[in-house]
């Protein structure tokens, strides 16, 4: 009698699919921005007049060594003159170790065929912060200039602040030398910021908050940090990666997320971009408005302190 042989039938699952990559982008922008809205920023930007005694707004702008601080000048004045400008002398070098600016400058932004007239606010760009005790910028030239005493020509000394006895050293600020606004300047494709570099900018935000000078942060570079932003800028707001960088930015350096917007400055471009150009006039609205609050109150502490004074005198 045979043997009956069964085949034994094996069956083989088939590997499970890789799980998706996950999403580099939000279904929707975590930042509202209205990409048509450039030429009601300009009317908005060209509304402000100086009322309280100042003749402009005096932007401090500050930041790490390529941070990007000079583009970011250039860059807002192309958007202004919806052509491309580089009046402030910029090292546009990614691997840039040293700052390229090395004295004091207070940058005037032209009206557009116009040989004297100017817009009522100038930026103010100094040597870039760096790693080390003797090197960049003095943090304690950072806060003179923030009170107004650095005058135009100031060569950085990273070893030595400016001195009381410098003809350089402005002993009696006017309104107008004293900063308005401060800008700190950070690479958003720069993975870290070295310790000591924080410190120093803890440092000049501890004496902004003193004088209650408002301060805002700009990430620069926003398209060498993402590719999708790359692709479009557009998708700033819509980038997870972008969102990271700038809350891991608000925790390192204390600004609130709020006041962190990020920015494309102009580098290989021949002509302008309105995307871009929005990007930028937001951020300069944000600063002429900051600054034209902070001296409203100022004026107001002021006339409340005279009519102090007064009543006094009256009394006596």
């Amino acid at each position: 009698m045979g043997h009956t042989h069964t085949k034994e039938v094996v069956h083989v699952r088939s590997p499970a699919p890789p799980p998706a990559p996950p999403t580099p982008m939000f279904d929707e922008p975590w930042r509202k921005i209205d990409w048509g809205n450039k030429e009601e920023l300009l009317k908005m930007i060209n509304r402000y007049t100086p009322r309280h005694g100042e003749k402009h707004l005096r932007v401090l702008v500050y930041g790490p060594v390529g941070a990007g601080k000079s583009t970011f000048i250039n860059s807002v004045t192309s958007a202004l003159y919806e052509r491309m400008s580089n009046e402030a002398a910029a090292n546009t070098s990614d691997s840039a170790t040293r700052s390229f600016t090395l004295e004091y400058e207070t940058h005037y932004i032209f009206k557009e065929d116009s040989l004297d007239e100017t817009y009522p606010f100038v930026f103010n760009d100094i040597m870039g912060l760096e790693g080390g005790e003797k090197q960049g910028i003095h943090p304690e030239d950072i806060k003179l200039a923030m009170k107004g005493h650095v005058r135009d020509g100031y060569k950085f000394n990273p070893m030595s602040p400016l001195s009381e006895d410098s003809k350089h050293y402005n002993p009696n600020p006017t309104i107008d030398d004293q900063v308005h606004v401060l800008v700190l300047m950070l690479s958003a494709n720069c993975p870290e910021i070295d310790h000591s570099v924080i410190q120093k900018m803890k440092e000049v935000r501890e004496t902004a908050r003193d004088l209650g000078i408002p301060q805002i942060a700009m990430g620069t570079h926003v398209d060498k940090a993402c590719p999708e932003i790359m692709k479009d800028i557009k998708n700033i707001y819509r980038s997870k990666s972008m969102k990271t960088n700038m809350e891991e930015f608000s925790k390192a350096v204390g600004v609130p997320l709020n006041c962190i917007m990020g920015v494309k400055n102009y580098s290989e471009e021949t002509d302008n971009d309105a995307d871009v150009d929005t990007l930028l006039l937001i951020a300069l609205k944000h600063i002429v408005t900051n600054g034209k609050d902070f001296v409203r109150k100022q004026a107001h502490k002021k006339a409340h302190s005279l009519e102090g004074d007064m009543s006094k005198l009256n009394v006596n």
